[in-house]
């Protein structure tokens, strides 16, 4: 008796499915030719894809720009999500710089004496894995209906805009340079002529950019800045270098003088820059340094002399290592940090601000000159907002 053979199974799933394919083609031409079930070919011809989300974060939130005309009218920076505005104090926002050369965005700035000038630094200011590079600072005459491209393309990642309090056309920019790779625009750049030409009046080496700096309240030719060596690779982040440090200038930016006296005297890293705004020959730096010699400093007669406050940085000072000052109280500080920090004793003792119903990692933060209970904080998690300075948070 001849036995009957089986074929291999691969070939039985070939048979399989070719035969489940000819039922299926079949049976939806006999569909179609007596034109039954529910739906048709033609049905759908009109749907398109559409944007639904995202639905719960909306990304690092690098920096606020609030209209001193109006606080409920504010301009929010997304590292990686372009620049958002709002003009009913955060109930909704509108995307308005989407038509730009660069949707990962450092830092904004608002013109103190003509608001509608709103000056944006593209490429995010922190080292880490993830940061995307943009193409240089942009300007808007409206308010931020239209931008501009004004040049320093090659910064590719800006720490700090500084606009001068009484002339709009005096602007101060601290480039970083590129991340990944030596020159490009880097250190302070300071224009007179509204963006129009630049001039480099801080530059260091072709490895270190600056990544903080601050102005005189009371005299707008005195500025600080904060020097940051750093170059990433694929396998490591060499952070922080000879290059590193803290210069200050009381002309304007013509000549600069690196602040020594106090400091760690070793290699440094990231930088984060504040002036008391009560008392403005207090300065406070957060330094990221070698050999543990980092942590909280203060100086009270204008950079001569420092005094370390405590070892507190920031959990990964790449990433952090930004401070806020209380606008009222000089010895009130808040520091960028995985869990937000605060200091009411100038930095001696710190201590976490509340995370219920929070995210965490802070990178940006506003606080009403008006009252100082109430705040905007912004996170990898979106926009917060509290009006008992952290005990309780809204969500945006």
């Amino acid at each position: 008796m001849q036995r009957f053979q089986y074929p291999p199974a691969g070939r039985v799933s070939r048979i399989l499915i070719l035969a489940a394919l000819l039922i299926l083609l079949n049976g939806i031409a006999l569909a179609e030719d007596k034109d039954e079930g529910p739906w048709s070919s033609g049905d759908f011809g009109g749907l398109a894809f559409r944007e639904i989300g995202p639905a719960i974060a909306s990304g690092r939130v690098g920096d606020f720009a609030v209209d001193p005309r109006d606080k409920s009218h504010y301009y929010v920076a997304v590292n990686s999500g372009g620049v958002w505005e709002t003009h009913n104090a955060g109930v909704t926002f509108q995307p308005i710089f989407d038509g730009e050369g660069s949707y990962s965005i450092g830092c904004l700035a608002i013109a103190p004496s003509n608001p509608d000038v709103v000056w944006v630094g593209s490429g995010e200011s922190n080292s880490q894995r993830s940061v995307s590079y943009g193409d240089g600072v942009y300007r808007s005459l409206d308010g931020g209906k239209s931008w501009q491209n004004m040049g320093l393309e090659r910064s590719l990642h800006i720490g700090r805009i500084v606009v001068h309090p009484a002339d709009h056309n005096v602007v101060y920019v601290a480039a970083m340079g590129p991340l990944w790779g030596p020159d490009g625009d880097r250190g302070v750049y300071k224009t007179t002529d509204n963006g129009e030409t630049w001039t480099c009046v801080l530059e260091i080496d072709e490895n270190t950019g600056v990544v903080d700096l601050v102005m005189d309240p009371t005299d707008s030719d005195v500025l600080y800045a904060a020097s940051y060596q750093r170059r990433r690779h694929t396998w490591t982040l060499i952070n922080g270098g000879p290059g590193s440090g803290i210069h200050k200038t009381t002309d304007g930016g013509e000549t600069w003088t690196e602040l020594e006296s106090g400091l760690p005297g070793t290699d440094m890293g990231r930088i984060g820059l504040a002036i008391a705004q009560k008392e403005p020959s207090t300065v406070y730096a957060i330094i990221e340094a070698a050999e543990d010699k980092g942590g909280f400093f203060r100086t009270q007669d204008g950079g001569q002399t420092w005094k370390k406050m405590s070892s507190y940085v920031a959990g990964s000072p790449q990433y952090y290592n930004e401070i806020v000052p209380d606008p009222i109280n000089p010895d009130r500080l808040y520091s960028m940090d995985t869990f937000l920090q605060v200091t009411e004793d100038a930095g001696k003792t710190w201590t976490r601000l509340s995370v219920r119903s929070k995210h965490v990692d802070d990178h940006a933060m506003w606080i009403d000159p008006e009252d100082t209970d109430h705040l905007l904080a912004g996170c990898d998690g979106g926009i917060y907002e509290t009006f008992d300075r952290g005990q309780n948070w809204r969500f945006m």
